[in-house]
């Protein structure tokens, strides 16, 4: 049984790995977020809910102790959460985090938007935590599941992937956390 912790659940991309998800035995899933009146899953019987913030590092931290892969699907003050959640999960003894990033934080010069994706995935690396960092490009509706990766230093590709390929992904990963262990990837739908 594999204990998840999801930050940021009511995100787009977090509903679908919720989706996922829940229809697995082997995974007790807990679902943080800022209001559980913004979750739109149809099915949530079985999980944990909490209500919290990932810049309240003790809220942080109580929601991170027992569990066995975190994923985080933020927005905001991502270095500070990317912090965070380092510290939290580094005193909890929990190793493995999968983390939302964003297409072109490699890009030279950089648009400022995209700095605190950048110092984020700068943090992650740091540590010695066993992280996925997913640079997704932009997203679409699309009812389809068609996904390529390419590692950190390769030319990143495409211009678009669905949310549901994008979850269909992290929660390949949840189940196998020892692929992609340690690696920062670019994912997008091939040939787009």
């Amino acid at each position: 049984m594999k204990n998840v912790l999801i930050l940021g659940a009511s995100g787009n991309i977090a509903k679908h790995v919720i989706d996922i998800l829940v229809k697995k035995e082997d995974i007790n899933l807990t679902l943080f977020l800022r209001s559980k009146n913004r979750l739109r899953n149809k099915d949530i019987t079985g999980c944990c809910i909490i209500e919290g913030d990932v810049l309240n590092y003790n809220q942080l931290k109580e929601a991170v102790k027992g569990q066995d892969i975190v994923y985080a699907n933020l927005a905001g003050d991502l270095e500070a959460m990317a912090s965070n959640i380092v510290k939290a999960m580094t005193e909890a003894g929990v190793k493995k985090v999968i983390f939302l990033s964003s297409i072109g934080i490699y890009d030279s010069p950089m648009k400022p938007v995209l700095k605190p994706y950048r110092r984020a995935a700068d943090e992650l690396e740091a540590s010695d935590l066993d992280y996925t960092i997913l640079r997704p490009t932009w997203f679409t509706n699309d009812n389809e599941v068609d996904f390529e990766i390419t590692r950190k230093g390769e030319p990143e590709k495409g211009s678009v992937i669905s949310q549901k390929s994008l979850a269909t992904f992290i929660s390949e990963v949840i189940e196998t956390p020892e692929k992609y262990s340690r690696e920062n990837l670019g994912i997008n739908k091939p040939n787009s």
